[in-house]
């Protein structure tokens, strides 16, 4: 169970409350990106609830102005007592020069929300005023489409109400789960880097359709038709995947044939491979990210 302050007598940040904040992007690269698309699209925060900055980059800030209504603006020209939270989605490797300009700045009901990889709850803290608000997520890119799977993994000092906040906040996105912080990185094999999976068996059903003549475009949505199928079916119905692969398989048939062919050619042990690799690899990340930051 994660070890949280218990709710503040009569406060309650849920969809109510969600409408009356001000948040603010750290970063306007391509993940703040998704998750500005997806959170306005959502309809949930209006446009103008939402600020993003970087150091200098004027033309990407006009275009993020322009595409999505929202305030764009240099950090240096950033009202922090303005703003409920801040989301950090900059470069990990910037982390400390901003945690220090951010430590003077922020008040204790402020929440720094941070989509760093690599950069824990417990560095964070450490670097900033005693009991400031921190809470970890990690989305996908397929926040901008509101379908990410994002993961919520809050610091020591936060509320219960400011987890409800922020997945409410991450909700808008696709769907968000709280985890225990050492969790991330098998998170990160699995959601983190899973659409990058998908996207590569696509290429092979693609291709295996072409081979046996139909057109690439019409394979293309074919097979992730029959994916977003698959993907419902899991989410819609109470059977395990075990059980909906067998109900689609009969002794001897095309289905059968197909799944024997996977496993001849380790087809089921590459995916959870991939998925061990990825983790193992954000794993890694975060340990040399680790000892650079401890020497510093």
């Amino acid at each position: 169970m994660l070890r949280l302050k218990t709710l503040k007598k009569g406060r309650y940040i849920g969809v109510v409350t969600l409408l009356k904040q001000r948040v603010a992007f750290l970063g306007a690269g391509n993940m703040a990106e998704a998750m500005i698309s997806g959170i306005v699209e959502s309809g949930k925060l209006a446009p103008e609830q939402l600020v993003v900055t970087n150091r200098s980059n004027q033309e990407r800030l006009n275009e993020m102005k322009v595409k999505y209504g929202i305030e764009a603006i240099k950090k240096s020209e950033l009202d922090f007592s303005e703003i409920d939270v801040f989301i950090l989605a900059m470069k990990p490797k910037d982390i400390d020069a901003v945690l220090e300009d951010l430590k003077d700045r922020l008040r204790p009901e402020q929440v720094l929300i941070s989509v760093l990889a690599g950069i824990s709850t417990s560095y964070m803290e450490e670097n900033l005023n005693e009991s400031q608000q921190v809470i970890r997520v990690m989305p996908n890119t397929s926040s901008m489409l509101r379908e990410s799977a994002t993961a919520i993994s809050p610091g020591k000092h936060v509320s219960m109400d400011q987890v409800v906040f922020t997945k409410e906040l991450m909700q808008c996105i696709g769907e968000a789960y709280i985890i225990e912080e050492e969790q991330m990185d098998i998170f990160t094999g699995i959601a983190g880097s899973g659409p990058a999976y998908f996207y590569n068996l696509m290429e092979h059903i693609e291709q295996a359709g072409v081979e046996g003549g139909m057109d690439r475009e019409m394979a293309r949505k074919i097979g992730a038709q029959t994916i977003l199928g698959a993907a419902t079916m899991m989410l819609e119905r109470e059977e395990t995947p075990t059980q909906l692969r067998k109900n689609v398989t009969s002794p001897n048939g095309t289905t059968a044939a197909g799944l024997d062919a996977l496993d001849e050619h380790g087809g089921g042990e590459a995916i959870a491979e991939a998925v061990k690799g990825a983790a193992s690899r954000s794993k890694e990340l975060r340990e040399e990210l680790e000892k650079v930051f401890a020497v510093r």
